[in-house]
């Protein structure tokens, strides 16, 4: 009869665990799809995770559960099975004080290791991987809980207070919020576990990483931009449009920081084909909207959706013009290149050249380049042709070659103010030579 007193201790201690774990790990979504499909459970279980302080209730309860589980079992054991324990091993012949000393520590070794096994690692292991089914279950013994321990939680959180104060930490419900680098970490476990196929995980990584790429590094740069003077004559705006692969040019006045609109080629060479008579180009232009330079990845989608717009001018805190950013700029981050028209004429991707070289575009985030340098660069500028041109302090020449952080560094091609594309060759592993 003893024994079964301590297994149904046992029992409710690994509940309350499993309980705990099981309320941390639940996936959500899938408790949201169960309570838009109808289950009652579900739809409690998701008020009470969507709820701080609530949960913070729910949790404080599983753990006066565990301790007090805990206390019994073992108060319980010692007063029943020690008691019956030592009598008999005074029958067979040790010193009363022997016998207790032996008895007491038998059993104290005995139920410890039932509460570990039993009682903490089995429900552990069996919340973690069936979440879901173990916090539909639990719901209902959470609520009684919760409601029956509620004037021991307010005295244990009361007192928990008033020593943490002094520290200047206030309390806070359990409000399961993740960090980046937290969210990274699931992601790459979801993925060794199965449960992400790599291009998924992937394009969720890419999705992650738009709260921390800036328009800076998303943008085609200013010494890339194709823009086209406000009084350039037609016949010269016909030409450049025709020759641009993109679909609309920025339009400035004097100076490329002072961008007053966009003209659409479709339309202007509309216009020249119906041999209609074509207006002055500033009466053809259209607004651009204007974004920081570190506005993330994910602001900029939804300042072009509200903008009604395709594309956007970075401008630096000053106002002036360091680049033009699109939508597939943006996008481009989450599924790769996007081949349409407006990638034609841009340089090619990644190419490792013949002789173990790689060729490199110079508007290569620095962040993306260093698995071909096999070295981090870090600076003021993005790219990595805005990189090298800051070391150099100048704009290098065609085929000019240098070393940059133990990286073989050859300029293959510049345009008047960028550097277009280059070739490298990556620094050697520690115990190599270089070349």
């Amino acid at each position: 009869m003893p024994w079964l007193v301590v297994m149904l201790m046992v029992s409710i201690n690994a509940l309350y665990v499993a309980t705990e774990f099981a309320l941390v790990a639940a996936p959500r979504s899938k408790i949201a799809a169960r309570a838009r499909a109808g289950s009652l459970r579900a739809a409690e279980l998701m008020d009470l995770l969507h709820d701080g302080v609530a949960l913070d209730r729910a949790i404080a309860a599983c753990q006066v559960g565990i301790t007090l589980a805990s206390l019994l079992v073992g108060a319980f054991g010692q007063a029943t099975i020690g008691v019956s324990l030592a009598s008999m091993l005074t029958d067979a012949g040790l010193a009363p004080e022997v016998a207790i000393s032996a008895a007491a520590i038998t059993v104290l070794v005995v139920l410890t290791v039932l509460q570990v096994v039993l009682g903490e690692l089995v429900p552990k292991s069996l919340a973690l991987q069936f979440p879901l089914e173990v916090a539909l279950f639990v719901v209902v013994p959470v609520r009684l809980s919760t409601t029956l321990f509620r004037p021991l939680i307010s005295v244990l959180n009361g007192s928990a207070l008033l020593l943490l104060r002094p520290f200047g930490i206030e309390p806070g419900g359990h409000q399961h919020v993740h960090t980046t680098g937290e969210i990274e970490l699931l992601l790459g476990e979801s993925k060794r576990g199965g449960a992400l196929s790599p291009e998924a995980h992937r394009q969720l990584q890419r999705g992650l990483s738009l709260s921390q790429r800036t328009a800076r590094q998303l943008m085609v740069p200013r010494g890339d931009m194709l823009a086209i003077e406000v009084s350039t004559p037609i016949d010269e705006v016909l030409r450049q449009l025709l020759a641009s692969p993109y679909s609309r040019l920025p339009v400035y006045e004097d100076t490329l920081d002072s961008i007053i609109g966009t003209v659409s080629a479709k339309e202007f060479t509309g216009l020249y084909a119906r041999q209609q008579p074509i207006p002055p180009l500033r009466q053809m232009l259209r607004r651009i909207p204007f974004v920081p330079d570190l506005l993330t990845g994910d602001r900029i989608i939804q300042v072009l959706q509200e903008e009604r717009s395709s594309k956007a001018i970075v401008v630096d805190e000053f106002g002036g013009v360091q680049g033009i950013i699109s939508v597939e700029d943006v996008l481009g981050e989450l599924f790769g290149d996007i081949a349409d028209e407006l990638k034609e004429g841009e340089p090619s991707e990644m190419e490792r050249l013949p002789d173990g070289r790689v060729k490199l575009p110079g508007t290569t985030p620095l962040a993306e380049a260093e698995p071909w340098l096999g070295v981090r660069w870090t600076g003021e500028a993005a790219t990595l042709g805005g990189h090298i041109t800051g070391l150099l302090g100048r704009l290098p020449a065609a085929g000019e070659r240098f070393v940059i952080d133990g990286v073989e560094v050859t300029i293959l091609e510049r345009t008047p103010s960028a550097v277009r594309t280059v070739a490298v060759r990556p620094r050697p592993s520690s115990n190599g030579e270089a070349s």
